[in-house]
């Protein structure tokens, strides 16, 4: 072997190494059921775990993300597309997340209008925050407001897309 394929071997042995996850690393398991009851059961493993992201959020950022996305099916969410959007483009995209039972998101888009996502925040409390949302949002009893980009939608509906928001971010979460 010459110098050049020693040099060019060597490279590419220390790149494949930097880019192979952790031995242990396992991916996070997503929720069995589109149901509030399955997530919760998902929310719990997950607290008891070490938790990483692969992605451009931290874990506070993810669970507080996805938090707000159940509170605002019931506070209402900041902003809104035009109706004409949703009802087109967006009430499709749901029926097609629906049909397929997951959806695919930009996994760093925030929630339109929603306030920035802290950097720096206790995972676990946020975490916490999310479940809390999610228990909240079944015993909730009044009126559901439209889904920025959905539209109207029934409380299985938003049941269905809750869960299916949380099974597209744990895409991006791994067990140490």
């Amino acid at each position: 072997m010459n110098r050049r394929q020693f040099v060019t071997l060597t490279g590419a042995s220390l790149l494949s190494i930097s880019v192979v996850p952790a031995v242990n690393a396992e991916p996070v398991s997503k929720v069995s059921g589109l149901t509030v009851a399955d997530a919760l059961q998902t929310l719990d493993q997950l607290q008891k775990a070490e938790v990483s992201t692969l992605g451009k959020w931290n874990l506070f950022q993810v669970y507080t993300h996805l938090a707000q996305s159940v509170e605002y099916s019931m506070t209402g969410y900041p902003e809104q597309k035009s109706w004409l959007f949703k009802s087109t483009v967006g009430s499709l995209a749901f029926s097609v997340f629906s049909g397929k039972g997951s959806m695919n998101h930009g996994l760093d888009e925030a929630i339109p209008g929603a306030p920035a996502l802290s950097e720096e925040g206790d995972p676990q409390q946020a975490l916490q925050r999310l479940r809390q949302s999610l228990m909240d949002f079944v015993a909730f009893d009044g009126n559901l407001q439209p889904h920025f980009a959905y539209g109207e939608l029934s409380k299985a509906e938003y049941e269905q897309a809750h869960v299916m928001h949380l099974n597209n971010h744990l895409d991006e979460l791994e067990l140490a």
